[in-house]
């Protein structure tokens, strides 16, 4: 029994709790084809309704929910909204499940971006339960769980839908036993003693007992008795003011700010990418008439990002030297990949192009993460973090509501996938310009103009 609670208190019983549920909550075999799912005789959609109607909603919500999130998460110590994660990833699959029309699907889809918005959660409640000197493993060990999950996932859907062996009901209805477990492995995390901004210790040792033991609320209340930590409470306006004072500290630095503008025009033109290039898949080759290969390109797009990353870490280049010609020269070849999908009337060129374009996006995040939190503490990373994901999202939401959204100009998928590539196009501009090089790139849109018509009419001959 001792050992138990031993065990208990060590890094590792959160740690590996806390994998249990990256690994079970990221397990979605149907993701990779949810438009064939949406516009298929199960919801009988239009993919002007999915691609003008429903996805844009995940945007607004996401943006809406995501500062007020950001800030209950340290508030209420981070296991709570890891368990509200859970439960409403379980009543978005079920929508997605049981429900039909336009307007039920908005609201799952509104569900989603809340799901999306309490990420900050998972690695944050690490952070809180785990010593700094364990930070590099509990976190490898977390994020390995998660793409273990993207990854079987993929590979699960693709199986069960290429050989026939579920229909997209049952394979729903599996990933809610997926997410059950999850659910209850949130639930036996032990609950937090600190937070970042909300609840502080006085302690000159940290927050921990030194051998990397977790800090409960038992434990703080002890700790308390024999007068060695105790708990300082700041309140909201208080933890506004140091947060603003500590966004214009960091922002100050010119460093941080050109790779902060990078990961916002970056992760804006992932996401616009990311959640409509199955349309554009889907407008290629139809879904109807051939065998789509969805969960096969998103487990190597996984796979190859992954070990692009990994393989960064053992990289001995001076990233403060040589990063930005990395992003611009690399922005670049993204921009090219994303031509090479969107100007291309062969399926697999379009999957090349989407394999290449995440992996190196996942290379690229890597470098900037590192090239950010360098010589940052963990909160005012943090805040960085935040600011840059909502500066992204500020981003994407104007564009969303101007050119994707039925109620602005909703243009076709073709040109909604455009938009990234001048997204890239600029970070290549920019870093460019920031080495004073002489190097231009003169694109016309005009150019590719008759070629998108033409091969615009010919899919529609096509169908």
């Amino acid at each position: 029994m001792e050992t138990l609670k031993h065990w208990m208190r060590d890094w590792k019983y959160p740690t590996a709790l806390l994998c249990i549920y990256g690994l079970f909550s990221t397990v979605k075999p149907l993701e990779p084809f949810l438009i064939p799912f949406l516009t298929g005789p199960d919801k009988n959609l239009t993919i002007e309704q999915v691609t003008n109607q429903i996805f844009p909603v995940w945007t607004y919500s996401y943006l809406a929910v995501l500062v007020p999130v950001f800030l209950l998460t340290d508030w209420l110590r981070y296991k709570p909204v890891v368990v509200f994660q859970c439960l409403v990833l379980f009543s978005t699959t079920a929508m997605l499940l049981w429900c039909n029309g336009v307007l039920e699907m908005q609201a799952m889809q509104f569900t989603y971006g809340v799901v999306t918005s309490c990420d900050v959660a998972y690695f944050t409640y690490l952070y809180s339960v785990v010593e700094s000197k364990h930070y590099l493993k509990a976190t490898s060990y977390c994020r390995t769980a998660q793409l273990l999950g993207y990854t079987v996932g993929s590979v699960l859907g693709q199986i069960l839908v290429s050989f026939e062996l579920m229909s997209y009901d049952n394979i729903l209805v599996f990933t809610l036993v997926l997410t059950g477990i999850a659910l209850i492995g949130s639930i036996l995390l032990p609950m937090p003693k600190t937070s970042m901004f909300f609840h502080q210790m006085r302690s000159a040792r940290g927050e921990t007992d030194g051998e990397g033991h977790v800090g409960t609320e038992e434990d703080l209340q002890s700790d308390g008795q024999k007068g060695g930590q105790v708990e300082k409470k700041s309140g909201c306006c208080d933890v506004l003011l140091r947060l603003w004072r500590d966004f214009l500290q960091c922002f100050s630095s010119r460093t941080l700010l050109v790779w902060s503008a990078w990961w916002a025009l970056a992760t804006c033109g992932y996401n616009q990418t990311v959640n409509y290039v199955q349309s554009l898949w889907d407008y290629v080759e139809p879904s109807s008439n051939f065998t789509v290969y969805n969960g096969g390109v998103e487990v190597l797009s996984n796979l190859f990002g992954a070990a692009a990353a990994y393989g960064i870490g053992f990289s001995s280049a001076d990233w403060s030297r040589w990063g930005e010609v990395a992003l611009g020269a690399l922005s670049a070849l993204e921009g090219g990949a994303l031509f090479a999908m969107v100007f291309s009337a062969n399926i697999w060129v379009c999957y090349c192009g989407y394999i290449i374009f995440k992996s190196l996006y996942m290379l690229l995040i890597t470098i900037a993460m590192f090239q950010i939190a360098a010589g940052l503490n963990m909160e005012r990373y943090a805040l960085v973090f935040g600011a840059n994901t909502f500066c992204a999202l500020v981003l994407q939401t104007i564009i969303t509501s101007v050119v994707v959204d039925s109620g602005g100009l909703g243009v076709d998928i073709v040109t909604q996938v455009r938009l990234p590539e001048t997204l890239h196009i600029g970070q290549n501009y920019y870093n460019h310009d920031q080495h004073d090089t002489d190097a231009n790139f003169a694109l016309d849109p005009e150019h590719f103009l008759p070629h998108s018509q033409k091969l615009r009419k010919h899919k529609k001959a096509t169908l």
